[in-house]
């Protein structure tokens, strides 16, 4: 058996002996000094002890559940006549381990905890609801026991009123019977206390001044004075000491019973107003609608995240969130009640008869769409287009063989997405073109997708079947994939191969249309107004604005007066497709009118009214509202772009001013410039309209830093001469791809170029040298490239960097050199670092800016 001394057993479980002979005494041992022997029996008994103290049982199966940690820091503090005291701070924690069973039993009084709470929380509101319903009820009480004591108090006047006049009546008859003075014949009356205004009238009139003729009394009361009595002196005993005293007191009590029978009182519930909200409102006209100042408006909104003004123009979205938020109800106004009285007051009604199909030619660019009108026309259409793509809808009606046929021509580049959706909106078939070479393509998809949003049945024209190449069956099943199933294949669409060039397939597909049109039972009543939608509108010189129609209903005539949008206008003069003026068009035919007092937007719809004076209060309420609107979605906009734009890097902007030739492409062209902003780079379009260039643009250009963009528009002599003279960046385009490109190269200028580092060389540290000179001297090998003087360097030590900076000197030998290339020995001094030893290797590098593109 193993005995130690409490010294060595202290060594052993690493414990001060001053600490071990505490423990030791706590558990009963006798040992009191460090050379003291300890059995193991004694061991035994401390380590049970030391067990005990720390969760455990004597077995030592919960020893771990509890853990106590004890802490020592000292410290030193400073004192006056520089002493210093060190303070030292001891910590003792104990952790303990919560087995199973406590843990759920902790959760299940957290639980129950949770469930009381509830509990006590349902019974607050239960309570709460309680006292509010009673409170309520006690003020609908004390309302009505006022409203009867006010109605009392007014019964009560009312009858004393009854009795003083009575009273006064009285009096009057007994001074008339007796000849006694005015001051016995108004005892009684001091009794009765009647208006003193009656009786100080009838005794003035009983005794007036003798030799002298009465007065005429005054209904106003302007010859009395203060007191109610007469100005002149000589009136003075016409009323005596006692009629006064009754008649002031009588006066008060008058005017103190007054206030009560109209009296305001207080409303004991909020008011709720229904405040009618139209599309677009004021600030200042809303606190008006619900009669609060305009501040509390705007502090309201101020809490909502919105900051206004009280003449800020608010959308009735933003307007309603504020009018719930102040506890009122909403109301919106059907601002349309003009303009829906001019619509109803049409009459449409008349005999039906069948019209001709209005067909629309849509796919993707170069599959032939155009062509395959041209030989249906009998024209060359395609090549008068600027690239050879059509770039505007083109509307034509074409008498065939087996009936009459509208067309339109849809372009089919990815910029005029609009355009194709418009032409699937305003027709009643689809012809999707596909070319046989090329199969489906994007726009084809695209097609597909317009004319089922638009539910337009669709015939499959497959061109250019007479190519090498041609593979009906591979465009069919790309179709199939599509959800485009042809008829010999049990789907419901006709698919007809044709050729433009050979006119191969021409007559099936004219054939297939009009048998889709019987179908479809087309009807028009030819009687009535015409209207329809505008296919284009663009700004002729000479002859103003030009709009292209597609009568769909009535007819138009010469004269009529038109409301397109927001534009209004009598018809001049009607032009056909090719420019021959005409008196009237009928349903289905494209026509073009003069007259309109501005460029209606493509897609509008257009109707002919009676009423020129109504028809002018429409576009001018259409306009009013379209700016409105327009104004209330930029103060939106500048609100949710106020703290999203705070923090970022600055956007560069490129300023554009863009005209074109037809609404259509200026929409195409408005729409491809802004797909191209990012977060770094963004197009601003500051000014667009149809017409050519005027000097107010060059004007709008130079102020705005701007470029002036003209699409198949050309600018006037006096802007030519300003932009000339300012040197405004001028720039004309034919084919839409073209200007989206140099607008993109012109961004991708714009952009922040890309860092990149060139590792021009590597040297291999081989020896260490000290020079009096210049210090630490690294002996180097040139491994790799060459090792330029005046580049950046880093220096490497297994493969990480270690340093980072310049060379102060390359030498080769004894000479200084600007560059040592592979192979050869050199001297190289490292700029403000001395660490450099031997296996090192330097990396001579250049950083090179790499331009992006978009």
């Amino acid at each position: 058996m193993t005995v130690q001394t409490v010294k060595t057993l202290s060594e052993l479980v690493n414990t001060p002996v001053e600490k071990l002979l505490t423990q030791m005494k706590e558990a009963g041992l006798p040992q009191s000094s460090e050379s003291q022997e300890v059995s193991d029996a004694e061991k035994q008994v401390l380590l049970k002890h030391l067990q005990r103290a720390h969760g455990g049982d004597e077995s030592g199966e919960k020893s771990s559940q509890r853990i106590t940690l004890q802490r020592k820091k000292t410290s030193t503090l400073k004192g006056g006549d520089n002493k210093t005291v060190n303070v030292e701070v001891r910590k003792k924690r104990t952790y303990v381990k919560r087995n199973d069973t406590e843990d759920e039993a902790a959760k299940q009084q957290e639980l129950l905890a949770q469930r009381q709470a509830e509990e006590q929380a349902k019974l607050a509101a239960e309570e709460k609801a309680k006292l509010a319903a009673e409170e309520k009820a006690r003020q609908e009480a004390e309302r009505k026991l006022a409203e009867e004591k006010a109605a009392a108090e007014a019964a009560a006047a009312e009858q004393k009123a009854k009795q003083d006049a009575q009273t006064t009546a009285k009096s009057s008859s007994d001074g008339k019977n007796s000849n006694v003075g005015a001051k016995e014949s108004l005892e009684p009356v001091k009794q009765a206390k009647p208006a003193p205004k009656k009786n100080h009238h009838m005794t003035a009139d009983k005794e007036p001044s003798k030799g002298k003729k009465a007065a005429p009394q005054k209904q106003d009361g302007k010859g009395k004075n203060r007191f109610g009595a007469d100005k002149k002196r000589g009136n003075k005993n016409a009323m005596g000491d006692d009629e006064f005293g009754r008649r002031n007191k009588l006066g008060k009590k008058n005017r103190k019973a007054a206030p009560q029978e109209h009296g305001f009182q207080k409303p004991t519930a909020p008011i709720v107003h229904e405040v009618a909200l139209p599309e677009s409102i004021t600030v200042a006209e809303l606190a008006e609608k619900m009669t609060v100042k305009a501040a509390a408006v705007i502090k309201i909104m101020f809490k909502m995240g919105a900051m206004a003004t009280i003449n800020e123009v608010i959308d009735r979205d933003t307007a309603t969130l504020v009018v719930e938020e102040m506890g009122h109800t909403v109301k919106f106004l059907d601002e349309n009640a003009v303009e829906n009285d001019i619509i109803e007051a049409i009459d449409y009604k008349g005999e039906e008869i069948k019209r001709a199909p209005v067909v629309t030619v849509m796919g993707h660019v170069d599959h032939g769409k155009t062509s395959l009108l041209d030989y249906i026309r009998t024209t060359r259409v395609a090549a008068g287009e600027s690239g050879g793509i059509t770039q505007h809808i083109g509307a034509y009606h074409v008498e065939t063989p087996h009936g009459m046929i509208s067309f339109l021509d849809t372009p089919g580049h990815a910029a005029f997405t609009s355009m194709r959706a418009r032409g699937a909106k305003a027709t009643d078939i689809v012809i999707l073109v596909c070319a046989a070479d090329d199969g489906v393509m994007p726009q084809t998809i695209e097609a597909i997708q317009h004319a089922r949003a638009a539910e337009v049945p669709m015939v499959v024209a497959i061109t250019k079947v007479d190519k090498d190449g041609a593979d009906l069956d591979r465009v069919k099943n790309e179709l199939v994939a599509q959800e485009v199933v042809p008829e010999e294949w049990g789907g419901d669409v006709q698919f007809v191969g044709v050729s433009a060039k050979s006119g191969e397939g021409i007559e099936e597909l004219l054939e297939a249309l009009l048998l889709q049109s019987e179908v479809l039972e087309l009807t028009a009543v030819p009687s009535a107004p015409g209207k329809g939608v505008v296919v284009e509108a663009r700004l002729d010189r000479g002859r103003g604005s030009v709009a292209t129609l597609l009568v769909q209903n009535g007819t138009l005539k010469k004269g009529d007066i038109v409301l397109a949008g927001l534009q209004m206008g009598r018809v001049r003069a009607l032009l056909d497709e090719n420019g021959k003026p005409i008196e009237s068009a009928g349903p289905s035919i494209p026509v073009e009118i003069l007259g309109l007092d501005g460029t209606p937007d493509a897609g509008e719809e257009f109707l002919v009214v009676s009423d020129e004076r109504k028809a002018r209060e429409v576009a001018n309420f259409r306009q009013g509202k379209y700016r409105e609107v327009r104004f209330a979605r930029q103060y939106s906009a500048k609100l949710e772009n106020l703290f999203s734009e705070m923090g970022k890097d600055e956007v560069r902007t490129l300023n554009v001013v863009l005209k074109a030739d037809v609404r259509g492409s200026l929409e195409a062209l408005n729409k491809s410039l802004l797909d191209l902003n990012t977060d770094e780079v963004r197009v601003n379009i500051i000014s667009s309209g149809v017409g050519g260039i005027t000097e107010t643009d060059a004007t709008l250009a130079l102020a705005s830093e701007a470029v002036i963009f003209g699409f198949n528009v050309r600018a006037d002599a006096s802007a030519k001469a300003f932009i000339e003279r300012e040197t405004v960046d001028l720039r004309y385009y034919s084919v839409i791809y073209n200007i989206i490109d140099d607008v993109k190269q012109a961004l991708s200028g714009m952009l922040s170029p890309d860092l990149r580092e060139d590792i021009k060389g590597t040297a291999e540290v081989r020896e260490i040298f000290r020079s009096p000179k210049f210090g630490l001297i690294a002996g180097c090998m040139v491994v790799e490239g060459t090792v330029y003087r005046n580049k950046q360097i880093r220096v490497l030590r297994d493969d990480v960097v270690i340093y980072e900076g310049e060379l102060e000197s390359l030498r080769r030998f004894k000479d200084a050199t600007n560059e040592v290339s592979k192979g050869m020995e050199c001297g190289i001094g490292v700029k403000n670092y001395t660490d450099v030893k031997v296996g090192d290797k330097i990396e001579v590098f250049e950083t090179v800016e790499v331009a992006r593109s978009l």
